[in-house]
């Protein structure tokens, strides 16, 4: 019971944070009713990156217990990641027929996260 409480906790700063960086990316001026989600961006390749590297942390060196890393990647990273606004995102821009948003939003995010990921495996390997 205790597990799923800091689960539920970490899952509550994960999406204020989430919330955070999309004020963040408005007050910047980045994030308008039509073109590329920089935002939701953001947060999907960061999320990406801190998976990979609290995976690899965890399973590879040990520096992390497994327990906190189900309550960082369930949890936080559960949370702070968008991949429902991400695919909302997808639908808005089709809909609007911004076709080229649409397009590098696509594959950006999923080239990036994936890319992101393997980063953090390999930082975690250099150290």
């Amino acid at each position: 019971m205790e597990k799923i409480l800091y689960i539920a906790l970490a899952g509550a700063a994960g999406t204020l944070t989430r919330y955070g960086v999309g004020i963040l990316f408005q007050r910047m001026g980045t994030e308008g009713a039509i073109g590329m989600p920089w935002g939701t961006f953001f947060a999907n390749m960061v999320g990406a990156l801190m998976f990979g590297l609290i995976w690899a942390m965890s399973e590879e060196r040990g520096w992390v217990s497994g327990n906190v890393r189900l309550i960082v990647l369930v949890g936080f990273m559960g949370a702070f990641t968008t991949f429902s606004t991400f695919a909302f995102d997808n639908l808005q821009m089709a809909r609007a027929s911004e076709w080229g948003w649409f397009g590098a939003n696509l594959a950006l995010t999923n080239i990036g996260g994936l890319a992101c990921v393997y980063a953090g495996f390999r930082i975690v390997r250099v150290f």
